[in-house]
Parts: C-alpha cells; structure tokens; sequence
C-alpha cells in the first residue's frame, strides 16, 4: 500500500511540470496571487480545473497549483496558511475544527462507481469485514462507502487511502486491491482492460458535492478580485465543456496540460467529459443553498457531519458572495 502511495506522489510530480506547480510553501499576501492547494494528483478528472485556472493566468491572476496526497492534507495547509484555497470538502474540518474557512464554490457532484473483484465479492454484505480502499480521510469517496456500508448494514475491516482514481484503477488490475470506488473513466477502463473481472455494486439515490473550492475568509474578503477572476473562469469553462465535451481534448493541447498521461488514458477524455455532461456532474451555477442542504443530508448519514441536518446553518459552512458576483458579472 506504501508502494501504491509513492507512485501516486510521483505521478503527480510527473504532471506538475506542464501547470507549474509550486513547492509548499508560506501562503504570501502578494495582491493578484493565488496558490491552490490540490488534494489530488493531476489527472483527466481535474483537466477542466487545470484549464480554467490557465485562462484566469491569461487575465493576468498569478495562480500556482501545489499537489498534496490527500483532500485532508489540502485542508489543513489552508488552514495553516501554507495554501490560499483548497479542493474538496472539508466539511468535519470546519465543523469540528471551528476552522476560519468557508466553502464557496461547488465545482462537480458525487458521480462516483464502487467497483470490486468479482471473484471476491458479489454484493454489499460480502464486504462486511473487508478491506476497502477509498481516495482520502474525509472524501467523498469515503462518504459513499461509509453511507452505503450503513445502509447495508455491514462494517468495513479497514479503510486505506490512496489517492488518485486511475491509481486505484491500476492497483486493481493488479490485484493488488479487491474493493475501491473510481470514477466514470476508470469504470470505463477497468471494463475494458479486464471484462468480467470486475462488478460495480449499486448505488442509489446518492446526490451531494464532491469537490468544492474552500478558503480562509480572510483571503475571501482581501483577494475579491483575484477569486472572482478564477470563479469566472470555471464557470465559463464548464459551459463550454458540458455544451461540447470534445472542447476538453483541444484545450489540454492548446494550454499543454497532462504531457505525460498514457495514450489510453487520453482517449478517455472527451468520453469520460461526455459522460460527465449528461450526468450533470459538472454544476454550472456554482452552487447554491438547496445543493449545500443536500450535502448537509449526505455527508450526515455518512458521518462526516454530526447532528441533525435540519439544524445546520449553510452560513456556517458557505459563502455565497463570490459566485453571486460572478453570475453578476457574466450577465446572469
């Protein structure tokens, strides 16, 4: 598991040349600067992020991308000062914590597939006792499995966390692990590279974020600017992509994003960018307080938040003056 760990940072290190990725380092109060904290490695699910935050460089925003290995670890160097905003959903974090930091924009929603060996498993209660694998403490990955396990009534033997969808993928064509969740384009390519090998377990009536852009809300309030410029540019940006997916494959050329993913891997682009359009993964109003109530019902029973969702005040946890501003200043 160390060894799957290590090749997800190295990947990263891999694609961090072409976005000019930054080293971890003190956040700076420099007007116009923006270093975004990813929990992620680089990858075909994150391609549209990169490309927007390419287009906000073009409108003159410094923007540096700093990879971390895990959504909670974004999280905490935001918090820490050592990043300005993050990705994902740190919804425990701010709770628990009482951190200073404020989601405030909704980039995609929970479109996600709990795949495992067939051989292994055949359905939800064989997995009672088992190891499962998810992308990080916190994710939304991990809020499926624990809702789902909830629901089946069943408790996991473990839980490891390895970041990166087409990690877990690879691992799993490997054997070297037996139950995960990957995205639509690793789904694709687990079906194709191995027919039969594998089963995705049904998931019904799971609709709540997966990944957000959160910051401390003193950088919110000093670099209105700036994040309104990076706001308009995703908004923008999923339009266009949800409008015609195929636009994704030549913006990753025009702006030289990903060099090295593998030839299989780039095919998958425009299809999984298809997929994605059609399941509305990509919201393009950037979020709103019914969409924050439905994560309040999610993340809930899936024990990321504690108490009653009828209780928790979306101001609590969101900041909606940014996306607001934006919808203003594209005319919406």
């Amino acid at each position: 598991m160390q060894g799957l760990l290590k090749r997800a940072w190295r990947l990263g290190a891999v694609a961090a040349v072409a976005i000019s990725l930054a080293a971890p380092v003190a956040a700076e109060a420099a007007e116009g600067k923006i270093h975004v904290a990813l929990g992620d490695v680089p990858s075909i699910e994150t391609l549209n992020l990169l490309i927007a935050i390419e287009r906000a460089k073009e409108r003159g925003i410094d923007i540096q991308v700093t990879p971390f290995k895990s959504e909670d670890v974004a999280a905490q160097a935001v918090v820490g000062g050592q990043a300005d905003v993050g990705v994902g959903t740190p919804y425990a974090m701010i709770q628990k914590v009482k951190a200073p930091i404020r989601l405030f924009y909704q980039m995609s929603n929970l479109r996600f597939f709990p795949v495992v060996d067939a051989a292994a498993y055949k359905d939800w209660k064989d997995l009672d006792g088992q190891e499962i694998v998810v992308h990080s403490r916190g994710s939304g990955t991990e809020a499926i499995m624990q809702l789902m396990a909830q629901r089946n009534g069943i408790k996991y033997g473990s839980v490891s966390y390895v970041p990166g969808s087409e990690v877990r993928a690879g691992a799993m064509l490997q054997g070297n692990i037996k139950a995960t969740v990957v995205d639509a384009a690793n789904r694709r390519l687990l079906e194709e590279k191995a027919p039969g090998k594998f089963a995705v377990l049904p998931m019904e009536n799971v609709d709540a974020t997966d990944e957000a852009l959160f910051a401390n809300t003193e950088f919110l309030e000093r670099e209105q600017e700036a994040v309104a410029v990076l706001v308009e540019e995703i908004m923008k940006t999923w339009r266009e992509i949800n409008g015609n997916p195929a636009v994704t494959a030549e913006l990753r050329k025009k702006y030289n994003l990903l060099p090295d993913l593998p030839a299989e891997e780039e095919e998958e682009i425009v299809a999984y960018y298809t997929e994605s359009a059609e399941s509305k993964a990509f919201p393009e109003d950037g979020g709103n307080p019914d969409a924050v109530k439905a994560d309040f019902e999610f993340y809930t029973v899936s024990g990321q938040l504690e108490g009653d969702p009828a209780s928790l005040k979306v101001e609590d946890f969101w900041t909606f003056d940014v996306v607001e501003a934006a919808r203003k200043n594209l005319g919406q």
